[in-house]
């Protein structure tokens, strides 16, 4: 969903399981988690706190 990035809660290295909270939406001035849909590792964060994001877009990459 279309939003504004608050807050990331992971870093490249980490190891996360599925659930894990990744990174914090606000959409429609509510605020959303956006959680691991399974276990790994953080690769890379591809976007940045304050950013605007579309739906589809690719927020964190896990290997």
């Amino acid at each position: 969903m279309p939003g504004t990035i608050l807050d990331i809660r992971v870093k490249p290295g980490d190891s996360v399981a599925t659930g894990d909270v990744l990174v914090i939406l606000e959409a429609m001035k509510m605020e959303n988690e956006i959680v691991a849909p399974q276990d790994g590792t953080v690769k890379e964060i591809a976007t940045t706190q304050g950013a605007s994001v579309n739906t589809g877009d690719v927020l964190v990459v896990l290997e």
